[in-house]
């Protein structure tokens, strides 16, 4: 007989041991390795055919790259345009998407919206282990979505899962969650490290070898990260981020990861009685502002994939009653602040070392590039002058820490997209001025002593 092979991983970070120990020397946490059974070792160090090549498989021959067809693979368009867009243009076939969010995001809601519609077209299949059908059904009714030709089906094994998608042959299908199926063969609880990392690589072969698009739902830990091992998103094809607050009608859904399509790529949706609604112009919604001019606010262009975004930017600088003075961000990185607000005092001559300082994104939006740098450094003083900007002042740019201005990449497409929606001046970096911008007057500078000056 065999030998049965074990392991003994951490549940946390997912770091393997030989034996079993009570405390993960990789991450630190106590009872968190538990043993996992791998199956019996192959006789003769044979290795499984499940383990063999690409999706269980090995190629037939060796080729050279000149020999590959560059053919563009066919994608199968989901129907809403935010999502394909953060897709690249759609479903590749054959192809694991994974989507994360927080609970009440709208994660199940916008997969159900998709695979009605889609299911008119083609056979898809929903697997539900979270919900059952009736609560899935009643949802659909809600949301007065078609319901005559998807698929349903409530299971949380992976092995019937797939037995299941063997005859109806669906061309899309969607796993509700990937934390609650599991497989017999694995001995651990579902939702544990080596259940899903098991549990996503059966999946993942599926959709390999029948040309199945399967779309795995995700939880988020506390700080907002993908739930599960690492090694997760590196067998997917596709990680996208469905992001949004309790108190906010609007939801975006960013791509973190994608073999296909752009990375970093920003779809902004609408929570509505009717379900998730995409958003055409997010400029639009994320620059309501009032018709009264105040202090600390100035308007910066963001780049997310391949569009530009206009957000608004808020500062309020205070008096502090505290010896430790706040900093408080939200939307930006708060270490970035603190290095903008030492810059803004070496090279700008502002002290506001003994004031609170906060800082905010309109919207809900994050904000991860530098090109903001400038906005917010000037939004800070606005604040701190209690001197309004112009309403239709634009402004980005990349702040380094002596004081100089640094261009931002797509300044162009930035300026056309300020004076589409009626800014008539911009403060931008010297690199990114253009020759001619019809509509709008530019003022390049190259330090932040000129920005400031520019403000007067």
């Amino acid at each position: 007989m065999a030998k049965q092979q074990t392991a003994f991983v951490c549940n946390e970070c997912g770091a393997d041991f030989s034996k079993w120990q009570g405390q993960c020397s990789e991450c630190g946490s106590w009872n968190s390795v538990v043993e996992m059974k791998l199956g019996p070792a192959p006789k003769g160090g044979a290795r499984s055919a499940q383990f063999s090549g690409y999706a269980g498989t090995t190629s037939a021959s060796v080729q050279t790259l000149a020999d590959i067809s560059l053919e563009d693979l066919p994608r199968l368009t989901s129907g809403v345009g935010e999502f394909d867009r953060v897709l690249g243009g759609g479903f590749v076939p054959g192809s694991v998407v994974l989507i994360g969010g927080h609970p009440g995001a709208g994660k199940s809601t916008v997969l159900l919206q998709t695979l009605c519609k889609l299911a008119e077209r083609m056979t898809c299949l929903y697997v539900t282990g979270e919900e059952s059908l009736q609560q899935v059904a009643m949802r659909a009714h809600r949301l007065g979505l078609p319901t005559d030709k998807l698929q349903m089906l409530s299971e949380t094994s992976v092995e019937l899962i797939g037995q299941a998608a063997e005859k109806v042959q669906p061309k899309v299908m969607v796993v509700d969650s990937i934390q609650v199926v599991h497989l017999s063969e694995v001995q651990s609880a579902p939702g544990s490290v080596s259940q899903v990392r098991e549990a996503a690589a059966y999946l993942t072969r599926f959709a390999k070898q029948t040309g199945t698009v399967v779309i795995l739902v995700g939880h988020v830990t506390k700080d907002g990260s993908l739930a599960g091992p690492k090694v997760l998103e590196h067998m997917i094809d596709c990680s996208v981020l469905l992001e949004g607050s309790h108190d906010s009608r609007f939801r975006t859904l960013r791509g973190n990861k994608n073999r296909f399509g752009a990375v970093n790529e920003l779809g902004v949706f609408a929570m509505t009685e009717k379900g998730l609604r995409e958003v055409s112009n997010p400029s639009a919604i994320f620059l309501q502002r009032g018709e009264d001019v105040a202090s600390g606010s100035v308007v910066t262009v963001m780049w997310e994939g391949t569009r530009p975004l206009l957000v608004e930017i808020q500062a309020l600088v205070d008096d502090s009653h505290l010896g430790n003075p706040r900093r408080v961000a939200v939307g930006l990185d708060q270490n970035r602040l603190s290095m903008l607000l030492a810059v803004l005092h070496r090279h700008g001559g502002v002290m506001v070392g003994d004031q609170d300082v906060f800082v905010n994104v309109v919207g809900g939006v994050r904000v991860a590039e530098t090109s903001a740098d400038l906005a917010l450094v000037l939004a800070i003083v606005s604040s701190f002058r209690d001197r309004p900007l112009a309403q239709d002042l634009m402004v980005f740019g990349e702040i380094g820490l002596s004081g100089e201005i640094r261009p931002v990449p797509s300044g162009q497409e930035r300026l056309r997209e300020a004076a589409k929606h009626g800014f008539k001046r911009a403060i931008v970096p010297a690199g990114n001025a253009p020759k001619a911008m019809p509509g709008i007057e530019i003022v390049a500078v190259k330090s932040l002593s000129e920005a400031l000056a520019a403000i007067e």
